[in-house]
C-alpha cells in the first residue's frame, strides 16, 4: 500500500488490539507513526519494534477523554510534521451486560472514550486537515454500529455515533480536500474482551451467545483489510464477512435482525439462570 509511504498519522489505542495492528502495517508500508495510548510503557515497545525493523514511530502517553491534550497531540504532530495525513481514531473501550444492571456511571465512563474521545480527535484533526486542504480521518466504530447488539447497547450507542460522525463530516470535508472513514470490524482478537467491564455478569456467559462456528480475525488481519479500505477511500469499511452480511441484512429487513437480537437474549439469559443456579 503504497499511499501510506512518507505519510504522518496518529494512531490512538495504539498499543494494544487493531490498533496496534494499524501501527504495524502502516509502519511497514513507510508511514511515521504516532504510537499514542494511555498505556505509554505498551506504546514505547510498539514503537520501538518498528524502528528496529526499520520504520519510523514515537510513543505518547494520551489520554483521549481529555480534550487538550488531543489537541496538542495533533497540533504538535502536524507542525513537527509539516502536516498530518491520518487521524486514526482507534482508542476504545466495552461494556457488557443488560441495560437494566447498569447505572449512569457506566454509561458516562463509555460515552467519553467512545464517543468524546472520537470527536475530539476529529474535531482537532479535522480543523489542521481544512487548513492543509489534505488529510484522511479515520475513527474505528464496530460492526455493533450498524446493527442491533444487545448485551452491548451501551458500546453499540456509541459505536453507532462514532458511525454518523463520520458519514456525515465525510460530505462536509470532501470539497475542502478532508476524507473521513469509519471501520466497523466485526469479531477480532483483540485484548477488548478480557479488559472490558462484565455488568452482573461474566465474560464466558456474555461471549455465550458467539456462534462456536465464528472464528475471531486477528487483529492485524483486521488493520490490513480496514487500511485496504482506507486506501481506496471507502465511507463505511466493514471488516470480516459475519460484520458485512449482518449490515446488508439489516438494511434489507430489519425484523430479520431483530428477531435474532431477541434470540440472543433468550439464550443468554437461559445461560445465565444455569451460570447462577451453579454458583
Amino acid at each position: 500500500m503504497e499511499i501510506f509511504q512518507d505519510k504522518t498519522a496518529i494512531v490512538t489505542g495504539g498499543a494494544s488490539g487493531i490498533g496496534k495492528g494499524l501501527c504495524e502495517v502502516l509502519g511497514r508500508n513507510g508511514a511515521n507513526v504516532v504510537v499514542a495510548d494511555l498505556n505509554d510503557e505498551d506504546a514505547k515497545k510498539v514503537a520501538a519494534a518498528l524502528q528496529e525493523s526499520g520504520g519510523r514511530a514515537e510513543a505518547v502517553k494520551l489520554d483521549v477523554t481529555v480534550e487538550e491534550d488531543v489537541r496538542a497531540l495533533v497540533e504538535k504532530t502536524a507542525a513537527d510534521n509539516g502536516k498530518l495525513d491520518y487521524l486514526f481514531n482507534n482508542a476504545g473501550i466495552g461494556i457488557g451486560g443488560e441495560v437494566q444492571d447498569m447505572d449512569l456511571d457506566h454509561w458516562t465512563r463509555i460515552v467519553d472514550v467512545n464517543q468524546w474521545g472520537v470527536v475530539y480527535g476529529t474535531l482537532a484533526a479535522y480543523k489542521v486537515m481544512v487548513r492543509q486542504g489534505s488529510g484522511h480521518i479515520v475513527n474505528t466504530a464496530s460492526g455493533a454500529g450498524l446493527v442491533p447488539s444487545p448485551l452491548l447497547t451501551a458500546y453499540s450507542m456509541t459505536k453507532h455515533a462514532v458511525v454518523g460522525l463520520s458519514t456525515g463530516l465525510r460530505a462536509e470535508g470532501a470539497e475542502l480536500g478532508v476524507r473521513v472513514s469509519v471501520v466497523c470490524p466485526g469479531y477480532i482478537d483483540t485484548p477488548i474482551f478480557d479488559s472490558s467491564e462484565y455488568v452482573n455478569t461474566s465474560k464466558e456467559t456474555t461471549m455465550s451467545v458467539v456462534p462456536s462456528s465464528l472464528k475471531a480475525m486477528s487483529a492485524e488481519d483486521c488493520a490490513r483489510a480496514a487500511l485496504r479500505g482506507v486506501a481506496r477511500n471507502r465511507a463505511i469499511i466493514p471488516v470480516q464477512a459475519p460484520a458485512y452480511i449482518m449490515w446488508w441484512l439489516n438494511r434489507l429487513n430489519p425484523r430479520i435482525m431483530d428477531a435474532q437480537s431477541q434470540k440472543i437474549i433468550s439464550k443468554y439469559r437461559q445461560v445465565a439462570r444455569q451460570a447462577a443456579a451453579k454458583a
